[in-house]
């Protein structure tokens, strides 16, 4: 998620949001920029880059000023550039805007607003915002009332939006507005803040309001009034922040990895925004631009990932043959181009990572695409060599990951394949209409659902210290539950250095039974329906060799607790979903039973979290 600070009173703007926005370098950004109102004038410098970049650009063109935004961008839409970078003005540059969030109907926003007149200077969703200030401004007829501009453009914005605005029509103010994107105002005397996370203002105040969703602030000096969007008042009470800064980068928790399996909700939110027609429920991917004769001859696919993007890989070739019915291999990028892959010319080849700069991914895409292959990239990162060398895109939008073992940025990889397979079969015409509608109305509910598994957490911290001191633990699933078996037993390896194992549960008798000795745990994954009959066998094979057995199965399954010791529950949704669901009861046990044993979650031994080099 990008940066944004703003800052009203007496003090030099620019020192303030120059500090606030380092506070929030942990989020991770491109580029950044700064907007300065000084006797009524404004002002922006901005580039693409690092904060010292701007800082040099600063030093040598000062801007004075008391009333000021800034913003540090994590690209989304166009890549990283100076244009592409926050803030952006309006036609007569007497508007700025910094946004973190998407706008969903930007481009039906910006053709209209270019058909008025409005000349664009990026590739952005945000730019519509400061032109369709002006043009509901400019509509007022002299009257000159900014607030009732902003609240106006907001009627006609869908999407995700926190957002700061500043203008000379209106010099003595800040507008701020959220939707679904975190925005704070900092308290302080004679002086405000505005920033989206707490630690950009804590060295100034400890008093903030924690702004809702549909709620609005006009921002002074000596004054903050907060409103919703029809323009009621709000009535607000302080929030007194205790955390020391190193917390409050964390959100309050007590590491990054805890605070990114808790950001998945939001994180597949912000993934299926822009996405879906709301109206047909159809999937649209305006960064696939597949020709429709292509998809429809295409008659295989290769996946190629390292790691967990791999594991993502494996449930998405399950999805991509039973929905599309094209073949799907699933290939470790470390394996890929050093075995003369086959692949033909006029293929598919998915690209996926992280941070679109894994090494053997980047020249297993460079193989694929030497051989002739189209390459579409699953990656979170928009200017990345993966993205850039693609020729398709499905953009990740989980935020910056900052913990070494991935979790937000998984769901939101196997969202990407839900979607991708989803689009594939309504093109293809292989999935039926009752159908499609039913996948993408529960893909819709995952947010909620997904709020709902972490409820489970203080259970699964007791699961952990029971299980901290095992020297071994299996994992066992069939189908799909494998697939989030493989990604379970990592991250417990990674983060606790437990040895963990993830099995096919029929082939335990193929030798891995051999291994299950008394008490030994076993997590056994039991949330696919046809194979359900079958899982549970398997589960009294490693119970009949007086196993520790802890079920994963969905709400309303009474029957699997009668073979098991213990069982845990993830809300009940479409049985091809359930990875998305599954794998979060998985990454909190890891992240539990690493804490249980003393060791560093965020930065396990031996890992990096970008793995560049081969």
């Amino acid at each position: 998620m990008c940066g944004i600070v703003g800052y009203i009173g007496k003090q030099e703007a620019v020192p303030v949001l120059l500090d606030g926005l380092k506070r929030l370098e942990y989020r991770g950004y491109d580029s950044a920029g700064v907007s300065v109102l000084n006797d009524g004038k404004l002002t922006t410098k901005k580039s693409v880059g690092r904060l010292s970049k701007i800082e040099e650009i600063l030093t040598a063109q000062p801007l004075s000023g008391s009333v000021g935004i800034g913003h540090t961008r994590w690209a989304t839409h166009g890549r990283p550039s100076d244009r592409n970078a926050h803030p952006h003005y309006d036609c007569q540059q007497k508007i700025a805007v910094v946004h973190n969030g998407i706008i969903e109907n930007y481009i039906q926003l910006r053709e209209e607003l270019q058909e008025k007149g409005h000349i664009f200077n990026s590739e952005t969703d945000t730019e519509v915002l400061p032109h369709l200030i002006e043009e509901y401004y400019q509509a007022q007829q002299g009257r000159g009332d900014l607030e009732a501009a902003v609240r106006e453009a907001l009627r006609h914005v869908e999407g995700a939006y926190a957002m700061v605005v500043i203008s000379e029509y209106a010099p003595d103010r800040l507008i701020v507005a959220r939707k679904s994107s975190p925005l704070i105002i900092g308290l302080g005397r004679g002086e405000n803040f505005v920033a989206s996370d707490i630690p950009a203002v804590l060295p100034y105040t400890r008093e903030i309001y924690i702004l809702e969703d549909g709620e609005m602030a006009v921002v002074r000096a000596g004054e903050v009034r907060v409103t919703d969007f029809a323009g009621e008042p709000v009535t607000k009470r302080p929030f007194h922040v205790e955390w020391d800064l190193e917390a409050a980068e964390k959100g309050g928790y007590e590491d990054f990895m805890i605070k990114e399996i808790h950001e998945q909700p939001r994180a597949v939110r912000d993934t299926l925004t822009g996405k879906i027609d709301r109206a047909t429920l159809k999937v649209m991917l305006r960064g696939v631009k597949l020709d429709p004769e292509f998809i429809r001859s295409l008659d295989k696919i290769h996946v190629v990932a390292c790691g967990t993007a791999y594991h993502a890989g494996l449930v998405g070739k399950y999805l991509i043959e039973k929905l599309v019915k094209i073949p799907v291999e699933a290939e470790l990028a470390s394996e890929f181009r050093y075995r003369d892959p086959l692949v033909r010319p006029g293929s598919l080849t998915v690209i996926v990572s992280q941070s679109g700069e894994t090494a053997d991914t980047l020249a297993g895409l460079r193989e694929a695409k030497r051989l002739g292959s189209r390459i579409l990239a699953i990656t979170n990162v928009v200017g990345s060599s993966v993205a850039r060398e693609a020729d398709d895109l499905i953009l990740t939008l989980a935020g910056p990951e900052i913990a070494v073992a991935s979790t937000k940025a998984y769901t939101t990889q196997l969202l990407s394949f839900y979607l991708f397979a989803i689009y594939l079969a309504q093109e293809r015409g292989t999935i039926g209409e009752t159908e499609r509608i039913a996948l993408v109305e529960e893909l819709l509910k995952l947010p909620d659902k997904l709020e709902k598994v972490l409820n489970t957490e203080t259970k699964i911290k007791e699961f952990a210290e029971d299980f901290k001191n095992s020297e071994d633990i299996f994992f066992i699933g069939r189908g799909l539950d494998y697939a989030v078996s493989l990604e379970g037993a990592l991250k417990l390896k990674e983060i606790s250095y437990i040895h963990a194992e993830a099995y096919a549960a029929g082939e335990l008798k193929h030798g891995t039974l051999a291994l299950i000795v008394e008490g030994v745990p076993v997590f056994a994954l039991v949330t696919q329906a046809e194979l359900y009959e079958k899982m549970i066998s398997n589960i009294k094979e490693v119970k009949a060799r007086e196993a520790t057995v802890v079920a994963l199965a969905a709400a309303g399954d009474h029957k699997t607790a009668q073979s098991v010791d213990y069982v845990l529950h993830i809300p009940a949704t479409h049985t091809m979903l359930t990875p998305i669901l599954a794998v979060v009861p998985l990454q909190l046990f890891a992240y539990y039973a690493a804490k249980a044993r003393g060791c560093d979650v965020d930065k396990p031994r031996n890992l990096a979290k970008s793995v560049t080099v081969e």
